[in-house]
């Protein structure tokens, strides 16, 4: 084949008039319709071809224009995540972060990027923004989070067509939903086991907020792993995953005389153990305490802070791997992580009393 020479115009630079398909072409010698087959992986080329073609896209730097591509495949190469969080929740909460970080390590090598909206605690407000971006056609699937009691959104999003993958506890009902089942429940039974094995038999529990599944799935773990111990599962409140309702909850408990108490994040324990000071109380001396996703500052306490290791990056790669393939109609089989309990210094053996 006859190649033609590719001369950048005399004066110009490359900063200043970006490569088009039709410069790979000419510095490859081929047509546009080649170059658009050989980047993007068709048949109809030959292999010598298409390695002369991708090393000229190389060579001149070039990039695929993305509304081009969204044209011709009638993709939006974007996915969506709704938060009906507040935003002050948000910022405190270490697993958005590292979920968003594993979704985009996965998404950087996808050609597909995040389209991502909070939107309050207002469900009528979060349905809009659902149905706004789909009507618009600006994302092509969307992660599901904080699955609720009596959630709608499941059936919004069939009724939309859009594919979309839940994150939430392993075990749940979705329907016909694909999900990433989060094995919380095997940390909280950790915690417990741990805490039994230290001699402690009155272990209270502060939930999250109950309207969550994920709250309740690690409120239901407690109740078991405390049965399968022969332990009553009577001392129990709601922290709603904040500090102040985890000090809340911290305080009535505490007029019950638990020696343990587990916490279902790490936020309310670490008001917890404010307020166990408070009342002239040590830790982990006259009472033991668990959290739950090692927060950074949790092994930096004093006492470091015994807590459920999760995998947030993890949970969000696997999350964004299992979408795509939704996305594209291809098969996958996630397997989320295990989580792991941290053992530090917030806990030790019960002390007796003689």
């Amino acid at each position: 084949m006859h190649l033609v020479p590719y001369v950048q115009p005399r004066g110009a630079m490359a900063s200043e008039t970006p490569p088009t398909i039709a410069d790979v072409a000419r510095l490859a010698g081929v047509s546009k319709g080649a170059v658009s087959l050989a980047l993007n992986d068709k048949p109809g080329v030959s292999d010598e071809t298409r390695r002369r073609i991708k090393q000229a896209a190389q060579d001149l730097n070039w990039r695929p224009s993305i509304h081009a591509r969204a044209m011709l495949s009638s993709r939006a190469f974007a996915v969506g995540l709704v938060l009906a969080r507040d935003t002050r929740h948000l910022a405190v909460d270490p697993f958005f972060a590292g979920f968003l970080g594993g979704v985009e390590t996965v998404l950087q090598g996808s050609g597909s990027v995040l389209v991502l909206q909070v939107v309050g605690e207002d469900e009528e407000v979060e349905a809009a923004a659902y149905r706004r971006l789909v009507t618009e056609r600006r994302i092509d699937g969307a992660f599901l989070l904080d699955i609720r009691d009596g959630d709608q959104r499941p059936a919004l999003l069939r009724e939309l067509g859009l594919p979309t993958v839940a994150v939430g506890p392993a075990g749940a009902d979705y329907g016909d939903m694909p999900a990433v089942g989060v094995r919380d429940g095997d940390g909280i039974a950790a915690a417990v086991g741990h805490l039994v094995r230290l001699g402690h038999r009155g272990i209270a529990f502060v939930e999250g907020a109950p309207a969550y599944r994920h709250s309740t799935s690690r409120l239901l773990a407690w109740r078991r792993a405390m049965e399968d111990h022969g332990l009553p599962a009577v001392l129990r409140d709601a922290g709603h995953f904040t500090g102040d309702g985890g000090a809340a909850a911290t305080r009535r408990l505490l007029e019950h005389g638990p020696t343990a108490i587990v916490y279902a994040s790490d936020l309310m324990a670490i008001a917890g153990m404010s307020v166990v000071r408070e009342k002239g109380l040590d830790v982990p001396g006259d009472i033991s305490i668990t959290g739950f996703d090692d927060n950074p500052e949790a092994a930096h306490l004093h006492p470091p802070l015994t807590t459920v290791r999760q995998d947030p990056i993890g949970i969000g790669a696997i999350a964004a791997e299992l979408l795509l393939a939704r996305i594209d109609g291809r098969p996958a089989d996630p397997d989320p992580p295990s989580p792991e309990l941290i053992v530090r210094a917030s806990t030790a053996p019960v002390r007796v009393t003689p």
